[in-house]
C-alpha cells in the first residue's frame, strides 16, 4: 500500500514507521528540524515494544513531490486540521483514502469539508508517544490500539483493507459500524485526563487517587457524556464507570499529548479537547462547569503560546 502520513510527530511517526517495517511505501510529511533530523539520520522510534530506526526515511515538506497514495493518515494537532486537508489535496485521488488518528470529535467532519467526505474512514486511537527530540519518537504506553470505520456503518472493503495492514504492523486493530459512538467514548476519556492532567500537571498516578481531583475527572466525564447525548450519540450506560476504570488501569507515569504541550509551553489542542465541550453544552442547553473551569484556567496560557508562536 502506497501511504502519506501528514504529522511525523508521536502518532504520525510512531504508526507510520510500523507500516514502514511492515513493508509498506510510507512518505512522511514533516517540517522544520524534525524533516531535517528524519533525512540526516533515519526515524528513530524508542517504544515499550522494542525499538527501531527507519533508515533512509522517505520525507517531505512538499506533499505535491509525494503524489496520489492509497492512503492518507492524518496525524497532525486539531488546531492544524484545515492547514493539513489543503496540504492533503495533491495526495488524494479518486480512490484515496483519508484516516484521521487525530484527538476530538470533529476531524472527520473537517477534513471531508475540504477533501470530500467520500474519502474519509473515522478513525480512534489510543497511545501515548511523542517526539523526543528532531527525528526521535518515543512510545510509552503498553496500548497502541486503533478502531476505524465508515461514517456511514459499513464495514466496507477498504476499511478491512486498511485494518488488516495495521494489524500486521503490530497495532491492535478493530473495525466498527458504530464509529461515532467510539470516538465520543474515547473523547470521554481523552478529554478528562487531558484536562486534569493539564491542571495538575502531574502524571496520571499522581492525582488520580486524591478524591479532590479525582471529583474533577469525574466530573468532567459527565459533562462530555451528557453533550454526546444531547447530541444524538448512543454511548454505553456506564461510560463514565468504564472510563474511569480505563484511567486507574494506566500506566502511573503516562500523560496525554495535551498536557505535555500546555507543560512545555507550546500552543495546544484546548480548543477541540475542553473548549469544544463548553461550546457544544451551550448550544444544546447542557451546562458544563468543569470544562468551562478547566478552560479558564488553561485559556492564559494557551494565548501566551500562541503569541510566542506568531512572534
Amino acid at each position: 500500500m502506497r501511504i502519506a502520513v501528514m504529522g511525523a510527530g508521536g502518532v504520525g511517526g510512531y504508526y507510520g514507521g510500523l507500516l514502514v517495517r511492515a513493508g509498506h511505501d510510507v512518505t512522511f510529511i514533516a517540517r522544520g528540524a524534525h524533516l531535517a533530523a528524519m533525512r540526516r539520520k533515519g526515524l528513530q522510534v524508542y517504544s515499550v515494544h522494542g525499538d527501531f530506526t527507519v533508515a533512509p526515511v522517505q520525507a517531505t515538506d512538499t506533499p505535491a513531490e509525494v503524489g496520489p497514495v492509497d492512503l492518507v493518515l492524518v496525524c497532525v494537532k486539531t488546531p492544524d486540521t484545515e492547514a493539513a486537508a489543503l496540504g492533503c489535496k495533491p495526495l488524494v485521488r479518486a480512490n484515496t483514502t483519508v484516516l484521521s488518528l487525530q484527538n476530538g470529535i470533529d476531524a472527520a467532519e473537517r477534513l471531508g469539508s475540504v477533501l470530500g467526505r467520500e474519502h474519509i474512514v473515522g478513525g480512534v486511537t489510543w497511545i501515548s508517544s511523542a517526539v523526543d527530540s528532531p527525528g526521535v519518537i518515543r512510545q510509552f504506553s503498553q496500548f497502541r490500539r486503533i478502531i476505524l470505520g465508515e461514517l456511514d456503518g459499513r464495514v466496507s472493503a477498504r476499511v478491512q483493507a486498511i485494518g488488516q495492514a495495521l494489524s500486521d504492523s503490530g497495532a491492535t486493530t478493530e473495525l466498527t459500524d458504530s464509529i461515532l459512538k467510539v470516538l465520543w467514548t474515547k473523547f470521554v476519556f481523552i478529554a478528562s485526563i487531558s484536562g486534569i492532567g493539564s491542571l495538575t500537571r502531574l502524571e496520571t498516578g499522581a492525582y488520580r487517587d486524591v478524591p479532590e481531583a479525582r471529583a474533577l475527572l469525574v466530573g468532567l466525564a459527565r459533562e462530555v457524556e451528557a453533550v454526546a447525548r444531547a447530541s444524538g450519540v448512543v454511548l454505553e450506560p456506564d461510560v463514565v464507570e468504564q472510563t474511569i476504570a480505563m484511567v486507574d488501569g494506566i500506566a502511573p507515569h503516562i500523560k496525554p499529548s495535551m498536557q505535555r504541550d500546555v507543560e512545555a509551553g507550546r500552543c495546544s489542542e484546548l480548543e477541540s479537547m475542553i473548549g469544544v465541550i463548553g461550546q457544544k453544552g451551550r448550544v444544546l442547553g447542557i451546562a458544563t462547569p468543569v470544562a468551562d473551569m478547566v478552560y479558564g484556567v488553561l485559556l492564559p496560557g494557551e494565548l501566551a503560546a500562541l503569541r510566542r508562536s506568531a512572534g
